[in-house]
């Protein structure tokens, strides 16, 4: 006789400040993956929204504002830009390499450097490297790192220039949180880069999506999102396309007012800072 299956027990966190939106407040609803169902529980919560913190799969529940939405690119359809196809030739000489989850000084010191460039006063800036370990290494789904190193001159894989946590689910690539090097002379787009290659990496595996977490329309930080075609979006009814216009729409209105596109908004969590492990207390 089969063990009977245990349906997971469901928290909700206190209200804080909302960090996509002023003088707005969030709430979460959370529960734990662990146990030998952890890997479906992932799977079939992340359908439905939730987003993975280290052993924690969570989602937005605030009492008066639903701005968060959940996006995934529809990989095999998936069109480039011009702007995304030249990003996608400047940096298609980087070796890719998917690494096991296990942090590394290396990843640490250039997540330090992303931070103290794009995300001075954010919420990750007091991230030392076991906070960064834990973020990396806690996890009991199909987790990997996926690193971008520029070739040497004997086309070896060389310096560090962008890494992304990311989960392989039975229908797609979460991408829980990417970093690169701000300054590397060259390499603009690099953020931008590590999406595409997640969309490209998706298709080659069959894989139907990649999910690019909450998009929040109001947040400057999230509109990069609504630049990748054909873009899925969670409502009420479930899952639906965003049509071309809206996507036109929610573009020209991040446009600077001479119509040129303003610079893209790259890397960094795909739904902002990781959520801090230490909120989740269960009862």
């Amino acid at each position: 006789m089969s063990a009977p299956v245990r349906f997971p027990r469901f928290f909700v966190t206190s209200p804080s400040p909302c960090p996509y939106l002023p003088g707005k407040t969030e709430r979460k609803v959370f529960t734990e993956l662990k146990g030998p169902h952890a890997e479906q529980l992932h799977d079939a919560l992340s359908r439905i929204g939730f987003r993975r913190s280290q052993t924690v799969a969570y989602r937005p529940s605030c009492v008066d504002c639903r701005a968060c939405v959940s996006v995934r690119v529809v990989a095999e359809e998936f069109k480039p830009s011009s702007t995304q196809r030249r990003t996608l030739r400047r940096n298609d000489d980087l070796i890719v390499t998917e690494c096991r989850p296990w942090a590394t000084s290396e990843q640490y010191e250039l997540l330090r450097k992303y931070l103290s460039s794009r995300h001075p006063g954010g919420g990750m800036a007091a991230m030392d490297e076991v906070d960064y370990a834990d973020m990396v290494e806690h996890t009991s789904v199909s987790s990997f790192v996926i690193e971008y190193r520029e070739p040497d001159a004997e086309g070896r894989p060389g310096r560090l220039v962008a890494a992304c946590l990311t989960d392989r689910q039975g229908d797609g690539l979460s991408m829980i949180y990417s970093f690169y090097d701000p300054e590397c002379e060259g390499r603009s787009g690099l953020g931008n880069f590590v999406i595409l290659d997640h969309i490209r990496r998706a298709a080659e595996a069959g894989l139907p999506y990649v999910y690019l977490g909450y998009w929040v329309e109001g947040s400057p930080r999230m509109q990069y999102k609504v630049r990748y075609r054909p873009l899925d979006q969670l409502g009420p009814d479930g899952w639906s396309r965003m049509s071309d216009a809206q996507q036109d729409a929610l573009i020209q209105a991040v446009s600077k007012p001479c119509g040129k596109p303003s610079e893209e908004v790259e890397g960094g969590s795909k739904d902002g800072a990781p959520s801090d492990q230490k909120q989740y207390k269960l009862a």
